[in-house]
């Protein structure tokens, strides 16, 4: 047993890189882990290694594709289906460099990055209520403090420049603003929200980077370990129960960007609803008939 018994996480993007680092670490000190990945290959092969290294703890696999709201809800429907507490959320998963929209049409970075997690945290917010005391910890990056705001007009276009770093600071920008507004909306139910910012990591997040570009991003970058250790502590430490809303770098409070006002944070939530429920709505159109 560790210290983390009787505790249950879901973590997004848990088939590799720093996802599967902090579902690994979360279900080595007791942790019931769930692995949300796309690949259910590795995914479930991340699982089954996850499993093997933690005797103190156990894991169990979710497919997820945040590219595709309705995988987004047939996850969440999975995982309310077990009837079982869930106390921390990672918003882990992301993607950089890739051009494209998602399934229901929101430039791809965006979409995977900000608006599959929205609606994934928006669907078990209830369940997290219940577990309180709970957690929901985004994975954003110091790459928002690059973005000057968003074109939410440009959200349902694919990227234009060769690198989507432009889109990638914007989907991060993201993070940080829907943390501090899920703050806001959770106030006194228990659920608290960080947003972190993991170091700049080696991970397979910039596997689709143009070759000439993308080893000059990753070189001297951290290790997978090394990225996993403030997602860690925020999903866990007793020192930062108090306070929601913040950005975390290094294990250590960190103002985030002078773009992230409350108005900002709550135009971005409305316009997500408003995209969730569109999608809802035209699913529900399209069952019935």
């Amino acid at each position: 047993m560790g210290d983390l018994d009787g505790r249950t996480f879901l973590v997004t993007g848990a088939s590799t890189g720093i996802g599967r680092a902090t579902a690994l670490a979360l279900a080595q000190r007791g942790g019931r882990v769930y692995l949300a990945s796309r690949s259910r290959d590795k995914g479930e092969a991340a699982t089954v290694a996850v499993r093997a290294a933690s005797p103190a703890g156990s894991a169990a696999f979710l497919p997820l594709d945040l590219a595709d709201l309705e995988s987004v809800r047939a996850c969440a429907a999975a995982f309310l289906a077990r009837d079982e507490p869930l106390h921390v959320l990672v918003n882990n998963a992301g993607v950089a460099g890739q051009r494209g929209l998602t399934r229901q049409g929101f430039e791809l970075t965006f979409g995977v990055n900000h608006l599959g997690h929205f609606a994934l945290t928006v669907m078990l917010l209830p369940c997290l209520r219940a577990s309180a005391s709970a957690r929901v910890v985004t994975v954003s990056s110091d790459s928002h403090y690059q973005a000057r705001g968003i074109d939410f007009g440009a959200l349902r276009r694919p990227a234009r420049g060769i690198t989507g770093l432009h889109e990638y600071a914007v989907s991060k920008l993201c993070n940080v603003l829907f943390t501090q507004e899920l703050a806001r909306h959770t106030a006194g139910s228990g659920v608290t929200a960080y947003a972190v910012h993991p170091g700049t990591v080696a991970s397979d997040m910039w596997r689709r980077v143009p070759w000439p570009v993308r080893p000059l991003i990753t070189r001297s970058m951290l290790s997978t370990d090394e990225g996993a250790r403030t997602s860690v502590y925020c999903a866990t430490s007793p020192e930062v129960a108090g306070d929601s809303g913040m950005f975390y770098d290094t294990c250590a409070q960190r103002a985030p960007s002078a773009v992230v006002t409350p108005s900002l944070a709550a135009q971005l939530w409305q316009r997500s609803e408003e995209w969730v429920r569109e999608y809802a709505g035209r699913g529900n159109q399209t069952g019935a008939a």
